[in-house]
């Protein structure tokens, strides 16, 4: 496991979306856990591009298009993603995630100055909707949609886990006081079964809470 301090941001409630477009293997898990200076009670958290400093409300896009050869042929699609974060938001500027093309930087952290200072943890979750929806009404289930999760260089646990989204909220990782966790996700669709021909949309919501 890896440690080293970085800069931060306060808040002791944070959300971060990401939007999801639809026209798994489940890979090896890796992580950062990098441990933090005792401060003020605060959260931090970010979806793909974002900033340490200040609030970011940039919601971030992941896609994909079915080529009509391969329409619900039952093979997994790689999404893209437009984000552009490749290096860490945490000072050192570690290329986590090397091809933000194709993935998506998650990372949390909590802290507190002392054992009477708050809980002795956070919790990061996502809420995703049922379905991913034309404007004709059609729908796509959520749980065609998973993600798994890579962190080049590092051997930590696996503190966010791969998933496939459930059309609910899903607790992904505990996050210890002063600590602070990252890895990047890289999403697939499913491509189960044959769908009409549309643009098929959905939002996801990344909450870190500290009651």
């Amino acid at each position: 496991m890896n440690h080293f301090p970085r800069p931060h941001t306060p808040r002791r409630l944070a959300a971060a979306c990401l939007a999801l477009l639809c026209g798994a293997h489940m890979a090896a898990a890796q992580a950062w856990s990098l441990t933090l200076a005792a401060a003020s009670r605060r959260v931090f958290l970010h979806v793909g591009n974002g900033t340490y400093d200040n609030n970011n409300g940039t919601i971030n896009l992941v896609q994909v298009t079915v080529p009509t050869a391969q329409l619900g042929n039952g093979t997994a699609l790689a999404m893209t993603s437009n984000s552009t974060q490749a290096t860490s938001l945490y000072g050192d500027n570690y290329a986590t995630c090397p091809t933000p093309a194709s993935q998506v930087m998650v990372g949390a952290s909590y802290r507190r100055s002392n054992a009477f200072n708050g809980p002795a943890s956070a919790t990061l979750s996502v809420t995703s909707p049922a379905s991913l929806t034309t404007t004709g009404g059609d729908t796509i289930p959520i749980s065609q949609v998973s993600w798994t999760v890579s962190a080049p260089g590092s051997n930590a646990p696996n503190v966010i886990p791969a998933g496939t989204f459930n059309g609910g909220t899903q607790t992904l990782a505990t996050v210890p006081a002063n600590r602070y966790i990252e890895n990047c996700h890289t999403f697939s669709y499913a491509n189960s079964a044959v769908r009409a021909a549309g643009t098929y949309n959905g939002r996801v919501t990344y909450t870190l809470s500290s009651p």
